[in-house]
């Protein structure tokens, strides 16, 4: 997974990624770029 800064060009980079919003441990909302069917595409905002 990849830790950046802006996730647009990470979410332009497939056709099947899309952007979702998870909670971590502490309750913190953090943005993810997931993709199912390449999951090595994956991003988080931070």
């Amino acid at each position: 997974m990849k830790v950046r800064c802006s996730l647009k060009s990470a979410r332009t980079r497939d056709k099947n990624c899309k952007l979702v919003k998870r909670r971590n441990s502490k309750g913190k909302q953090i943005l993810r770029v997931i993709n199912k069917k390449n999951p090595k595409l994956k991003a988080r905002q931070g």
